[in-house]
């Protein structure tokens, strides 16, 4: 077995989209051997013969002849369509495999597939590990940030693979094991949603400039690129800044010939379903999704712009000035928007059994990964200094940098709100802040409400603002008699 398996592969991959080939293309440049596998052959020809010519690649052309180039135990990674096709191919697999076998899902998997899957795989004898892997097809040629979940023995067979081709930041791998079963694809699906709410802060940001202040696609260049020099820095508000150099065949800038309608694949929103499950407010990156469905109704908008009217846009104050209060109101909104996305986790370790390490994973994002930038050292600082720590708004760094920018960001919001503008990430941002700091909210309205209407019940609290407990400790629960002429307050049990 051993003489055989130095003639075969050390590890497999199927699917040779972009991503999947040029993934194998990184695991082929830090000296694997790899074999691959398409279902559409022409494209295992053409990858050989093209990319791939002269290199330590192995094309198959059936199951069975990829499964018998590999080493066994085997590792195999489906860089395939999340969804059905993921399923398709463990089936397909299956009968081939010896118990022991590993496969690997790399693609963009809902977590909730990935319990399934880890478990049912389990039952039978083979092993599973669902990995969030980030960077786009640059990040799967160069080095991407990967995010292994599942079995942590199966995790240590593939390990010296995925550090070695994951980015590299300080020389540190950004690749740790994020935790059992679905904890990968999961912290992948919210790294995702993190990224929906930079993308549309920075996109508002840019409106403000363009619409309010009139500037050009050079201006806007200059401005996202200073930035990017500063505590701003990250791959976003970098390729933000080149994106205003480029010039259509007409000399116009690119970004104003493209049309206004965002696409997307369903992590932004699987992000926003599960804060919904878990109980835990993400609003703006749930706004960031929004933003893109009411991008997506162009004509209504189109004609909406012809019957609606607004305020017009004639901006009064000083031009450096309110740059230079965007760029704060845009750290501040980063920092709320990141808050989001970390609570979340936290929320879902404790709910799905996760010992999430969060400090590790805000390393394992500083390179290779869309959402790379330099703040993201201060967010493992933070975990660093209180490994408990609930909220990143609690930590004294962010909160520092909150209370320094609040006043320029809520002068950037009013000022858009005045002249018409929509900035749903930036505002709902601040309303999380507005909401989070406040010791009392309207929600005792709301409660009152919902016992008025279906009996609901309440609890109370005393003058010190403490909720009323019994001798337990267990909070009273109390229901008023809405309905009776006098209205009696009844403790309920």
């Amino acid at each position: 077995m051993a003489d055989q398996n130095l003639q075969k592969a050390e590890i497999g991959l199927i699917g040779l989209a972009v991503m999947g080939e040029n993934l194998a293309l990184n695991i082929e440049s830090k000296g694997f051997q790899i074999s691959v596998f398409n279902r559409t052959i022409s494209k295992v020809n053409n990858f050989i013969n093209g990319k791939a010519a002269g290199k330590n690649l192995i094309g198959t052309y059936s199951i069975e002849e990829f499964i018998n180039s590999l080493q066994t135990p085997r590792r195999i990674i489906l860089m395939v369509k999340a969804g059905d096709p993921v399923d398709q191919f463990i089936d397909l697999l299956i009968p081939h495999l010896d118990q022991g076998d590993l496969i690997i899902d790399g693609g963009n998997s809902n977590f909730m597939d990935t319990q399934r899957r880890t478990e049912s795989l389990a039952e039978k004898g083979f092993l599973f590990i669902g990995t969030g892997v980030s960077g786009g097809e640059e990040g799967a040629l160069k080095g991407p940030a990967m995010m292994p979940g599942g079995s942590l023995e199966a995790y240590r067979w593939v390990e010296p693979i995925f550090t070695k081709i994951s980015a590299q930041v300080d020389g540190t791998p950004c690749c740790s094991y994020i935790g059992d079963n679905g904890a990968g694809h999961y912290v992948k699906m919210v790294h995702n949603g993190i990224e929906y709410g930079d993308m549309q802060l920075i996109c508002e940001a840019y409106t403000l400039m363009s619409n309010i202040l009139g500037m050009n696609a050079d201006e806007l260049h200059r401005v996202f690129d200073q930035w990017n020099q500063g505590e701003l820095g990250s791959y976003l508000i970098e390729i933000t800044a080149d994106i205003f150099t480029q010039k259509d065949a007409n000399g116009t800038p690119l970004v104003d010939t493209i049309l206004d309608q965002a696409g997307q694949k369903g992590t932004g929103k699987w992000t926003g379903i599960s804060s919904l499950d878990l109980g835990v407010s993400v609003p703006t990156i749930v706004e960031a999704v929004f933003a893109r469905c009411i991008s997506a109704v162009k004509s209504e908008r189109l004609e909406a712009s012809r019957i609606l009217k607004g305020p017009s846009q004639i901006f009064a104050g000083d031009k450096a000035e309110f740059i230079e209060a965007i760029r704060e109101a845009l750290y501040a909104a980063k920092i709320c928007s990141y808050a989001q996305g970390f609570a979340l986790m936290r929320g879902a370790a404790t709910e799905y059994n996760w010992n999430l390490d969060l400090g590790q994973i805000s390393l394992g994002w500083r390179g290779g990964c869309i959402i790379r930038a330099k703040f993201l050292h201060r967010i493992a600082e933070a975990f660093q200094r209180n490994p408990n720590l609930p909220n990143l708004l609690l930590d004294d760094y962010f909160r520092g940098i909150i209370e320094s920018t609040q006043q320029n960001w809520r002068h950037v919001i009013s000022t858009a709100i005045q002249l018409g503008v929509p900035t749903p990430a930036f505002s709902s941002a601040l309303a999380y802040y507005d909401s989070y700091r406040s010791a009392r909210l309207s929600a005792n309205l709301i409660q009152a409400q919902r016992d008025y209407f279906g009996a609901h019940t309440y609890h109370k609290i005393a003058p010190d603002g403490e909720t009323i407990v019994d001798q337990d400790g267990t909070p009273i629960t109390y229901h008023t008699e809405w309905m009776l002429e006098n209205r009696p307050e009844l403790v309920m049990d």
